[in-house]
């Protein structure tokens, strides 16, 4: 720093333009770089004096300096006035104590440095990515493998349930133990191998992957791990890890969907005839996942205690508590029918339940803790849940629709040929190397202990949104054999319940215009929340300091997007060589850029940002793509740059920035700025086009990306990793696997064939009437030509669909969930 304030007093004594042109280079770096303000001050009053200023503009700027840097002064003379304009004028958003508390939940992690707007690179390289442990990959190369065997996806479609075997299997086993500690009877997983189970049992069958989950995840368990008093956790945790109790968590009601605050359900403090304290509870909840056959339900509800018995005021606030399902005036038995999908999602209402106080998890204490249990519960459950179910599917179109591709032909040629088909299988493959990295990346974070609400909810948000456009690529792919249900049908039941993942957990809508940026730029930006609670609270010194850091911060923000912009990021130095350097220096460049857009909109909109819900859902996706491109580079390099995974990784990453430049495309030309919003409208929206930080994959990529989902190998295995693969015949993907496996090597037959039409050797015409005559003339073997009739006899058979009888169709069987259909008592559904 010494140095630059002797190189700022020498370049000011350099005569004319050259002396202006230090000043304003080296006033450019101190902005880089972030100079401290007495920085600053004494780099311009070197200045002042080198270029022989009048002493009455020495003597105002060094007045000025000392307001600025002098804490004291600055607070009487600046900041206390400011404050109290802008808590009249209500520029930064007020936080109701429900909205502190979401915010207050979890941790900031690597988004704080997106938010930043200079992102420590080597930090975001360096965060762990992480692997299985030999007794995780040991159960699921076991009983989860096993499961998958015992499921038919549709089975359970007709059937409206697993069979006995199945869900003894899973009680057996303790798949509903996953995450309670081994010391009750659990296994203590990480969250990666929550993660990757989940994913599995997705990619055979939805509602199977859907039963695993709800208990592992907001739920009774997760709750009373945390916050459940050694009573509560020594009589439930090993009867949840045995399934002895099938657990399930009442919160969404009639009118209390996405605003969950607004919930009716409530319950009374009450002390009893034996003198001890009862809570009275009445409850109306809809969309309960496992409710029907649940034997404790986790309740949340509004506790009052008129006479404060509980000595914490006579309006506690939001609570969780146990509920034994078998209570007096619990109400159960009936099931929902989300969209034909046969897992277990109900209603249950109470009326005038009454239970011990004891059953609030975590005791007296406990009460009026259910919103900040439940808000740090959900900034981990969403980062594990939805994204395993959408990664397990992304896997399984990514090997399916490029085995379909492959198999399936048309006009004389295998569809993965042509470019229609090449495009949505690139999408498909490219989002799944890039899904798949955010997963373990986000696994990683969460096995460290991080609680992430804001990524967790990029993470919701972006891989359910991806997950809908990959099934519907599949669909597209596979045709009539994607929308003819039956046991061949791999996509149609993926596809019908799409909807259900986009909704759950927090609407998409909700959290990607109103959670991402909304909570994200108060929770995750250095200074917007501490200015926040420094105006709520009154307190100057607060306020002040953190006030005029986040005017240096809009400052060195503005002119590191400007500089990146101009150099397109090569100025930052990127923490890795090799072909991810560029991609972080644009990460550098994107954050910067982002950082000050940010600032201008909570200038600019001040609490009515909150309302701006569209614009605030475009600075999502910028926020979103960002994390999603970090991941990536953090995946390529964990995983040793490999070669043969370059094209995903570039589609990837190209793909990731296209997104952020198309939402800074629409910030500019959306954002309101009194006085200044032409400015954005017009140069800089000009400039960003020309100036693009990124571009969509090109189709090169595309075409390499779409033709390695055709071919068997290390590298299919490796981006469908984790997956059920059938090993019979019988099953859909099995004959898929097993099609591709001959088309592959009966290629070279193939070609000798088409050699020989275009020769006019032998006549064109189906591939089975060629054998003959090239037999006749010598051009193939017997062997040969017996390979051609067996992989156009699995070809055929892969690409069937199923068909039934008028009587199969009509009787009744998947015609509703509550049809008498099947007597097999096999499938008789479970009461717990």
């Amino acid at each position: 720093m010494e140095t630059m304030i002797h190189q700022y007093a020498f370049f000011s004594q350099v005569p004319g333009w050259a002396a202006w042109g230090s000043v304003i280079f080296l006033s450019l770096i101190f902005a880089y770089r972030g100079a401290p303000l007495w920085l600053w001050a004494i780099a311009g009053l070197a200045a002042l004096v080198g270029f022989n200023a009048p002493a009455w503009l020495i003597i105002t700027f060094v007045i000025l300096a000392l307001i600025f840097n002098v804490k004291p002064i600055r607070r009487t003379i600046l900041s206390k006035p400011l404050m109290k304009l802008l808590d009249a004028l209500k520029i930064l958003p007020a936080i109701s104590e429900t909205e502190q508390t979401a915010i207050d939940a979890g941790t900031v992690w690597v988004e704080g440095e997106l938010f930043s707007g200079k992102p420590n690179l080597k930090r975001l390289s360096e965060e762990t990515y992480p692997e299985l442990t030999e007794k995780e990959q040991e159960f699921l190369d076991g009983p989860v493998e096993e499961l998958c065997a015992m499921v038919s996806d549709w089975e359970v479609f007709q059937r409206k349930d697993f069979s006995k075997k199945a869900w003894a299997f899973m009680k057996e086993k303790r798949f509903f133990g996953l995450i309670i500690p081994e010391k009750f009877g659990g296994y203590g997983f990480s969250a990666n191998a929550h993660s990757q189970i989940v994913a599995k049992l997705a990619s055979r069958c939805g509602p199977l992957a859907t039963t695993v989950m709800v208990p592992n995840s907001l739920g009774p368990a997760e709750l009373l791990i945390h916050y459940g008093t050694q009573e509560q956790k020594d009589y439930y945790l090993p009867r949840l890890a045995r399934g002895d109790e099938m657990p399930c968590f009442a919160l969404t009601e009639p009118n209390a969907g996405s605003d969950a605050g607004s919930m009716l359900s409530h319950g009374e403090v009450f002390r009893g005839d034996d003198g001890e304290l009862y809570l009275r509870l009445n409850w109306d909840k809809r969309y309960i996942t496992l409710a029907a056959i649940s034997t404790v339900i986790g309740l949340a509800f509004k506790l009052t205690d008129p006479e404060n018995l509980l000595g914490k005021g006579k309006n506690p606030g939001i609570t969780a508590a146990l509920i034994p399902s078998k209570t007096k005036g619990v109400e159960l038995g009936k099931r929902h029918d989300p969209l034909g999908v046969p897992f277990y999602n109900c209603p249950t209402r109470g009326k005038d339940v009454v239970v011990p106080v004891d059953a609030i998890i975590g005791g007296k204490e406990g009460a009026g803790n259910g919103w900040r249990m439940l808000m740090e519960s959900l900034a981990v459950g969403r980062g594990i849940s939805l994204p395993a179910q959408s990664i397990g599917g992304a896997r399984t179109a990514t090997r399916a629709a490029g085995a379909y591709a492959a198999i399936r032909k048309q006009f004389g040629l295998n569809i993965g040929k042509f470019e229609g088909i090449e495009e949505p299988l690139a999408r498909i493959g490219g989002y799944t190397y890039l899904l798949d990295a955010a997963r373990g990346y986000i696994c990683g974070a969460l096995d460290k202990g991080a609680k992430p609400a804001v990524v967790t909810a990029i993470a919701k948000y972006n891989f359910t949104e991806l997950g809908r456009e990959i099934i519907n690529d599949a669909m597209d792919i596979t045709g009539g054999a994607g929308i003819s249900l039956g046991p061949r049908n791999i996509f149609g039941h993926a596809y019908i319940a799409t909807p259900i993942a986009i909704t759950v957990e927090g609407a998409n809508i909700l959290t990607r215009t109103l959670i991402i940026f909304g909570q994200g730029a108060i929770r995750s930006h250095p200074y917007a929340l501490k200015e926040i609670q420094a105006l709520m609270e009154k307190d100057v010194k607060k306020f002040d300091d953190h006030f005029w850091k986040h005017i240096g911060h809009v400052v060195q923000n503005k002119i590191r997007a400007g500089l990146l912009s101009i150099t397109r990021g090569r100025l930052a130095r990127s923490p890795v060589k090799g072909p991810a350097a560029k991609y972080y220096r644009k990460l550098a460049w994107a954050s910067a850029s982002f950082a000050f857009m940010a600032d201008i909109a909570l200038g600019s909109y001040g609490g009515a940002l909150k309302m701006k819900e569209k614009l605030a859902g475009r600075y999502a996706d910028i926020l979103s793509w960002m994390f999603l491109a970090t991941a990536t580079l953090r995946r390529f390099e964990a995983e040793g740059r490999r070669k043969e995974d370059i094209d995903f990784f570039i589609w990837g990453m190209d793909y990731a920035f296209h997104r952020i430049q198309t939402a800074f495309d629409e910030i500019y030309s959306e954002i309101t700025i009194p006085g200044l919003s032409w400015i954005f409208r017009g140069p800089v929206a000009m400039w960003s086009r020309l100036n693009r930080i990124g571009k969509k994959p090109t189709d090169t990529t595309g075409h390499r990306i779409a033709q390695a989902m055709q071919i068997r190998g290390d590298q299919r295995d490796r981006i469908t990793r984790g997956i059920y693969i059938p090993a019979s015949r019988d099953e859909a993907l099995g004959k898929y696997e097993y099609a591709l496996e001959l088309v592959e090597n009966s290629y070279p037959v193939y070609k000798k064939l088409y050699k020989a039409i275009k020769t006019g050797e032998i006549p064109k015409g189906h591939v089975l009437k060629q054998i003959e005559p090239a037999l006749a003339k010598g051009i193939i073997t017997k062997e040969e030509a017996n390979a051609v009739k067996k992989t156009e006899e699995a070809r055929f058979d892969a690409i069937l669909v199923d068909e039934f009888t008028l009587v199969e169709y009509n009787s009744g069987i998947a015609s509703s969930p509550y049809s008498e259909g099947l007597k097999d008592p096999e499938f008789d559904s479970i009461l717990f």
